[in-house]
């Protein structure tokens, strides 16, 4: 009894820190240090802080994160995405709501080579936003779908919230990858259908196109989307019909992402190199956060606080809606204060044992979780994708037309939960055929 008080007490002083904004990763670190040292004395706290890091970090999977952040940089850099919204643009823009439905797809598009939310958010505001305020857009329809549209990044593959995921849950990270395509898809097409809607039932809010250009320029548009396509080709194809694993899809991503920007002539030694600063000042964030969640798992385990939060969890009710439902509430408000991977680490420990005693399909989960990760991205006060485009705005739009633009798309967001929910298949059935 006495260790379960000390896990408690620990579970406090790591929420108290987490209030004082002090960065997640040395907040895990800390805590689960301490605790271990209060459990069973300084030797081997400092025994298990010299061997944590050190197992984690060497999973041959993990080598998968680096690669796949890098090949989404080197896409960025590249100019390589430059084409998916122009294309899109000159094919869609006669449509209601033409120029925003152009922007989910060439998000969806992009979020094909990066696995994060808020790069994904970041590049199509500076392409998007700035042609629809300039069409008479509507602001808080123009900068809310593009950081809506944002979430895709982590929900497409490679998404890097599922490789964490899927290690940690030790589930093939393929199969979550395919699974993720279906709740992407899903996503994307609510977010277009809300656009249209929007847009047939109040015209101001986005004014239509008059023409299409030419042919020849639509044309001409379609074939510079060929890098992006290309590369999706090599990496989820190659994943789908088995020629190599997740883990060796990243270093044949970012060598193959390599190969097309050098036949495009559009990757110099500057890009290059700030593509390399970026994966490895990212992947460091990351890897920090990580490993205070493997500690903080050891931390439980030891104190035994751990099981008994799961058994507090499982003894609210043994249906297994209402358990969802009681995760769901849980990681929506998270996400209104943390960061979509600090937030999933730092529960894993406590609902993994859960889920697996309720036995809930964790690939199904694992993208569940995902996508409620993601409705934190744009939800208040601490919405990261909303203080993005308003960092790409600047004074053009205020922050609260931002997030009223966002209400739209949360709507869209619980109906595609509920879909989730009420047909799993759209989840399971394409990693179901990679047995």
């Amino acid at each position: 009894m006495e260790s379960e008080i000390i896990g408690s007490l620990g579970l406090l002083v790591l929420a108290g820190m987490l209030l004082l904004r002090i960065p997640i990763g040395i907040c895990l670190i800390v805590v689960s240090f301490g605790g271990i040292w209060v459990l069973i004395g300084p030797r081997p706290a400092w025994g298990i802080l010299s061997t944590v890091p050190y197992e984690f970090s060497a999973k041959w999977t993990l080598s998968s994160v680096p690669m796949f952040l890098f090949m989404g940089y080197v896409c960025f850099y590249a100019g390589l995405t430059k084409g998916l919204f122009a294309a899109c643009r000159s094919w869609l823009a006669r449509l209601p709501g033409g120029l925003a439905i152009a922007s989910v797809l060439g998000s969806a598009g992009f979020a094909a080579v990066t696995g994060s939310s808020v790069a994904c958010a970041a590049a199509m505001g500076r392409i998007a936003i700035p042609e629809m305020l300039a069409s008479r857009y509507n602001p808080a329809l123009a900068t809310g779908s593009i950081a809506a549209a944002g979430t895709l990044g982590a929900l497409i593959p490679p998404s890097i919230l599922l490789i964490l995921f899927g290690i940690f849950a030790e589930i093939p990270i393929s199969q979550l990858f395919i699974g993720g395509i279906g709740a992407g898809v899903l996503t994307a097409g609510l977010y277009i259908f809300t656009i249209w809607l929007l847009a047939v039932m109040r015209p101001e809010l986005a004014p239509r196109m008059t023409e299409l250009p030419p042919m020849a320029e639509r044309i001409a548009h379609l074939r510079e989307t060929w890098p992006i396509l290309l590369l999706m080709a090599v990496v989820i194809g190659g994943m789908f019909v088995g020629l190599f694993t997740a883990t060796e899809a990243g270093a044949v991503g970012a060598f193959a992402s390599i190969i097309i920007a050098g036949f495009k002539g559009s990757l110099n030694w500057p890009a290059f190199f700030s593509a390399i600063q970026e994966t490895l000042t990212t992947t460091s964030a990351l890897f920090l956060i990580a490993i205070g969640a493997n500690l903080l798992t050891r931390f439980l385990a030891l104190s035994g606080s751990g099981d008994m939060i799961a058994e507090a969890v499982i003894g609210l009710g043994s249906d297994p809606i209402l358990l969802l439902l009681g995760i769901s509430f849980l990681y929506l408000l998270l996400g209104m204060f943390l960061d979509p991977i600090g937030a999933m680490l730092l529960t894993l420990p406590v609902l993994l044992p859960v889920l697996e005693g309720a036995h809930i399909d964790l690939i199904w989960f694992g993208v569940f979780l995902v996508k409620f990760l993601e409705i934190g991205m744009i939800t208040p006060p601490i919405g990261l994708n909303v203080f993005v485009i308003k960092g790409v705005v600047g004074d053009q739009v205020p922050l609260t037309t931002i997030f009223r633009g966002i209400l739209w798309f949360l709507m869209a967001d619980a109906v595609v939960v509920a879909i989730m929910i009420l047909f799993p298949e759209i989840i399971t059935y394409l990693p179901s055929l990679m047995d």
